[in-house]
């Protein structure tokens, strides 16, 4: 399957959160393969959103978010956990979204050993996917669409009737408007 172009990154914000949904994340790490289908995900809208870490303007910590669509944004949370978002849509509009969950595809025993754990919530949130993966900070402005270490494939095709949308989680921080946008998609 071919890996995601620039143009598809670039797409308004909410259509890439929806249609990242049956893409595979793949991660070469190691000499393995790691992949999952992506099942769940979060747009965060620019500066407008009070729950985007571009809300109040660019910092070195977002400024990935601040280029071109198609870069991994990376940051770690809670002195403990990554976090993998694409940007989207133009430069210099900071707009992003959140990887939330996966359903593991290829080396998932090697994803367990990440995790030291198995069995269904082995990468349902944003953080075990990173760990799961070996995703950390040192991807931070990876180009997705040029492959190698870690890239996003086409996979499966997701209809309309299998999504679910709903509120964000863990916002609590934004106004009331973005905690109750219905910008988190799953497959159901």
């Amino acid at each position: 399957m071919g890996i995601l172009t620039r143009s598809f990154f670039e797409q308004d914000t909410l259509t890439v959160a929806r249609e990242l949904l049956g893409k595979k994340l793949v991660r070469s790490l190691d000499g393995q393969i790691l992949s999952g289908m992506i099942v769940e995900t979060e747009a965060y809208i620019g500066t407008t959103d009070t729950a985007c870490h571009a809300s109040k303007g660019k910092t070195p910590r977002n400024a990935v978010m601040f280029g071109k669509a198609g870069i991994a944004y990376i940051y770690f949370v809670y002195g403990m956990h990554y976090m993998l978002n694409v940007v989207t849509e133009a430069e210099d509009k900071p707009c992003a979204v959140l990887i939330r969950a996966i359903m593991p595809v290829e080396g998932r025993a090697e994803m367990e050993n990440r995790r030291k754990r198995s069995g269904k919530n082995l990468t349902d949130g944003p953080a075990k996917v990173c760990q799961a993966m070996g995703i950390d900070k040192r991807l931070n402005g990876w180009d997705l669409t040029r492959g190698e270490s870690l890239r996003i494939e086409e996979y499966q095709i997701i209809s309309s009737e299998r999504i679910h949308r709903s509120p964000r989680i863990g916002i609590n921080y934004a106004a009331q408007k973005d905690k109750d946008a219905l910008w988190r998609f799953q497959v159901g």
